[in-house]
This record gives C-alpha cells, sequence and structure tokens, in this order.
C-alpha cells in the first residue's frame, strides 16, 4: 500500500457514482495509514499573522523539484506564520479552496527531524486547500502563491496540529514545524483537461465538446441504439501518467441519460472538482479510465450492467436499466 501523506485527511465518496451494494473503499486503509485530518483545536484557530521569518536555510537541494535538506531551526521559532518564496514560479495564483499538487518536506524546527517528505515516495500530493482537509498553516502560507514557486515556511502547533501535536510522526504538541513546499499544479472549478484533440468520427457514438475554457463540454447523444458493451475514447488525449485500477483521481465530469441527454450530474454545474478511488466507484467508471492518462478528456458509455442496472439512485433521475454518458476531465492522480 502507497503511504499517505501525514498531512491529508480521508476524501469523501462520490454520491452519485458510488458502487451500489460495493463495500469496498479506503476507509479501512485510511484507518491504518498516518492520514490524520487537521486536528480539532488547531482548525478552530483564528487567522494567524504572516512574517518573513526566521527560517532555517535550505543548505542542499536547492532547485524547484530537488529533494531538499533544510538546517536545524536556530534559536526560538516564531510564534507567528513564517513564509518565504525561495523561488517564485510563473503558474496560475493559488486562492483558498483550490487543489494543488506539490511535492514537499516536513521537518521539526528544534531538532531538524524529517517526519515526512513526498521526493522519495516519487510521488506528488494532491490535496485541497481548504479547511479541515489539510493543516492550516499549509492553507494560510501557500494562498496566493503561484504554481511553479518553491515556498518555505514554519508552522507553530496553533495552526498545525494544536496541543495533541501527532504521536504516529513523533510531532509533540510543542514543536514548530518546517516545511518546503514545490507547488507543481493548482486546480479549480474552471480546470480542463491539457492535451491534443482526438478524431471523433464514430457516428454511432455521442459527441463531446473540446473546449478547455472550464466550461462544461457538450454531449450530443446520437439518435441510435446505445452500446450494449462499455465504451471508452479519448475525447483529448493528454500525456500525464497512465491510471491504475487503484487509483485516485481528481477530475471533472458531466452525465447524461442516454435515451434523454438529460444531464443527472455535473461537477460544472455545482462549481467543484471531484475526487474518489476508482475503486469506489461503478464499475464502468473504473473500467473505462483505468489506463487512460492523466490530463486527457475521456468520453465513457456505460451500459445499465456496468452502471446501476436496476437499482438506480434514489432522486437521481436515473431510469432503470439505463446506458450512461459522461465526460470525464482526469485532472490529477492523488
Amino acid at each position: 500500500m502507497r503511504r499517505r501523506s501525514l498531512l491529508i485527511a480521508v476524501p469523501a465518496g462520490l454520491a452519485t457514482l458510488a458502487a451500489c451494494g460495493d463495500d469496498k473503499s479506503d476507509s479501512s486503509k485510511a484507518s491504518d495509514s498516518a492520514s490524520p485530518s487537521a486536528s480539532s483545536s488547531a482548525s478552530q484557530a483564528p487567522p494567524p499573522k504572516i512574517v518573513d521569518g526566521p527560517l532555517p536555510a535550505i543548505t542542499a537541494g536547492t532547485k524547484f523539484g530537488e529533494k531538499p535538506t533544510v538546517a536545524k531551526g536556530s534559536g526560538d521559532p516564531s510564534k507567528d506564520l513564517a513564509v518565504k518564496t525561495v523561488i517564485a514560479g510563473g503558474g496560475t495564483t493559488i486562492a483558498e479552496g483550490d487543489y494543488i499538487q506539490a511535492h514537499y518536506l516536513g521537518q521539526i524546527w528544534s531538532t531538524a527531524k524529517v517526519f515526512d517528505n513526498s521526493y522519495d515516495r516519487k510521488t506528488a500530493l494532491v490535496i485541497q486547500l481548504a479547511q479541515n482537509s489539510i493543516i492550516d498553516g499549509w492553507r494560510y502560507a501557500l494562498t496566493g502563491k503561484k504554481a511553479g514557486s518553491r515556498v518555505q515556511f514554519s508552522i507553530p502547533p496553533t495552526w498545525g496540529y494544536g496541543k495533541e501535536g501527532n504521536a504516529q510522526a513523533g510531532i509533540k504538541g510543542t514543536d514548530t514545524l518546517v516545511f518546503v513546499v514545490d507547488v507543481q499544479d493548482t486546480f479549480n472549478a474552471k480546470s480542463s483537461a491539457k492535451g491534443k484533440d482526438v478524431a471523433q468520427s464514430d457516428a454511432n457514438l455521442p459527441k463531446v465538446g473540446t473546449n478547455t475554457d472550464g466550461k462544461a463540454p457538450s454531449i450530443e447523444v446520437p439518435k441510435a441504439d446505445a452500446p450494449t458493451k462499455l465504451v471508452s475514447e479519448y475525447v483529448i488525449e493528454g500525456d500525464g501518467d497512465k491510471v491504475a485500477a487503484d487509483s485516485t483521481l481528481l477530475v471533472q465530469y458531466k452525465g447524461v441519460v442516454w435515451d434523454t441527454g438529460k444531464e443527472f450530474d455535473s461537477t460544472y454545474s455545482r462549481k467543484q472538482l471531484a475526487s474518489f478511488s476508482l475503486q469506489q466507484v461503478v464499475k464502468g467508471w473504473a473500467q473505462g479510465l483505468t489506463g487512460k492518462k492523466v490530463g486527457s478528456r475521456v468520453l465513457i458509455s456505460i451500459p445499465p450492467k456496468l452502471g446501476y442496472g436496476d437499482n438506480p439512485p434514489a432522486g437521481s433521475g436515473i431510469e432503470k436499466d439505463s446506458t450512461l454518458v459522461f465526460t470525464v476531465d482526469i485532472l490529477a492522480k492523488m
């Protein structure tokens, strides 16, 4: 099992896409991993004052994307949130509530003990900068920064793990934490696929819009019988990593019923991205996205046996034995 970050809370599964009658989920995995949500005492703290320092020196790994080595803190740390942009990026400005993709290293001020880092795992963290999703110091330190930046900051217990600390990570309730974060990308409700358009030449399949302006792409369902087998085709092909059967994804999506063309679910309508494990959704989603590349837009046509069959979610507007059509933008693997 890939070790989860110490910083994250367990993401909620999607209500509409959750697999009916399937008890498999990440909940059992999360319970035995070092993945606590931000402590309640810390998350209720007022916003911190942000100051320039002090901050310990980065003595090696000074380039963006390199694993940094950070010196032990000298003297007493600030009781405020000390934040420094070490390398200024030129990407999108991060807003609170956005998701970020970042590599990071965290250590304790007084001992320089590294308690967590993503560089060794060779997997960037993808997390929402929202209360109860991540410790508050990250939210305040990274909001307003730009993608492509390296940011260093120190977090007093008030905006870290509070008086409880984090025993599993060896963090005491009095420890100030030091982080170096390389922000690779940021995602929000206007994010879209990034890649090359792929020809949609089959007249018997729905045609999906190729706009990448953050608005919902159109889905034109043909006046033809729905496929009896799963269809999964690129609309826009990205160049990121391939999705595995057990991947957790950050996506934009829109779903319509084949017979009526009626929309029944959409992240665009909610103006909120969705994240989920492919082990927690209907089989058609899991099978249709496995093997596809991050950055892509994918058309999925799901026959009833791989969707909801004769047991659609109550109040969803989906009739029994409906074929479902989705457009899915795979923004990131989490």
